[in-house]
């Protein structure tokens, strides 16, 4: 992809142009299996005022993980699309109730439509499937490791500092 700036034009620290995803710079001070112990290490340092600012958190072989919550059947789709139509037709109606009177009338409205909505909507979306996906799940991001980097200039003073608590 081309640019009409001048190259050195707008860029950000680093000669990186601002707002764009870039790969991070510095040194591996620490590295841990989870997030929170990763977080620990940079917040013990920003207790112990160590220039933070010079440090980036990295997940390293990153994976998708899909974790299936329970099983899908018709009754079970049907009430949740029943729920949150009525949840949407709540919140419209009330919106709209503001302005109108008698309020009751415009809310209960809105639960009706909502629900009904939430039903057909959801139905189809199951139905459009066709047993090929019976279940329900989550999905999040996840690192095998988080690596712990610092700026050059710091590295070997956060390092010594990460290993003299234990946390390298």
């Amino acid at each position: 992809m081309t640019t009409p700036m001048n190259p050195g034009m707008g860029r950000g620290r680093g000669g990186q142009t601002p707002g764009l995803p870039t790969p991070p710079t510095g040194w591996v001070v620490g590295s841990y299996p989870t997030y929170a112990q990763a977080q620990a290490a940079v917040d013990h340092l920003a207790d112990e005022e160590f220039p933070v600012h010079e440090v980036t958190i990295v997940g390293v072989d990153l994976m998708q993980v899909e974790r299936v919550t329970g099983r899908l059947t018709w009754p079970k789709v049907l009430v949740g699309g029943l729920a949150t139509g009525a949840w949407l037709g709540l919140f419209v109606g009330l919106l709209l109730g503001i302005f109108t009177q008698p309020m009751w009338g415009v809310v209960l409205t809105g639960v009706v439509a909502g629900s009904v909505f939430g039903v057909v909507s959801t139905s189809l979306s199951y139905a459009a499937t066709r047993g090929k996906r019976d279940f329900a799940s989550t999905s999040q991001l996840v690192a095998g490791r988080y690596d712990v980097l610092c700026e050059p200039s710091s590295a070997e003073k956060v390092r010594d500092e990460l290993t003299r608590f234990g946390m390298s």
